[in-house]
């Protein structure tokens, strides 16, 4: 049985303030967690903005307002997880992560308090459903894993950028943490 928007939406939430925590504590590789949490947060944005809110718009059409303040705190959110990104050696980077962990903190506050109580009482339990399975094939899609949300990483074409930088440490090669994810795809295809 598919699960609903609103479920996927809360669980990838949850996903990512576990990842949070990780940084924050210093547990693992700050340079792939970060990564981990671009991919992942990018892909949740895009199939929100792509699949969900615009169902919550159609069905609620005085929403308009709430949705578009959700789809600017998603970019704001990118734009701060950039400048964390690009000071992960730098003595500042626990500032700049602490802010980009605070705007999506209240953009998950009211998305969870209004956004999503919105579109649960706008829509019957199929059409959640079904927005589930459009939020999830487009999530996937950009996360590079297939639609079916297989997420196997056995096929170098089909893992992401993360699961690739996280196969190259375990198969310790060297630069991989400037490498694309083509470059990680054909470094590990040349270790086997």
């Amino acid at each position: 049985m598919a699960a609903d928007a609103i479920t996927l939406i809360e669980q990838d939430h949850r996903a990512l303030e576990a990842l949070f925590d990780q940084v924050t504590a210093g547990k693992g590789d700050r340079v792939a967690l970060i990564q981990q949490i671009t991919d992942r947060l990018t892909a949740h944005a895009r199939a929100e903005e792509t699949e969900v809110y615009p169902a919550i718009v159609q069905a609620r059409p005085g929403e308009d307002e709430e949705v578009e303040h959700a789809e600017h705190e998603h970019y704001e959110a990118e734009h701060l997880l950039r400048k964390a990104r690009n000071l992960t050696a730098s003595p500042h980077f626990d500032e700049a992560f602490e802010a980009f962990v605070a705007a999506v903190g209240h953009h998950v506050e009211e998305e969870e308090q209004q956004i999503l109580p919105a579109l649960r009482d706008a829509v019957d339990t199929e059409r959640l459903k079904q927005l589930g399975t459009a939020f999830e094939q487009a999530r996937a899609q950009l996360l590079g894993a297939d639609a079916a949300g297989s997420g196997s990483v056995g096929d170098l074409e089909q893992a992401t950028k993360t699961e690739l930088y996280e196969m190259a440490k375990d198969a310790e090669i060297p630069g991989r943490s400037t490498m694309t994810k083509d470059e990680l795809a054909e470094a590990l295809r040349d270790n086997r």
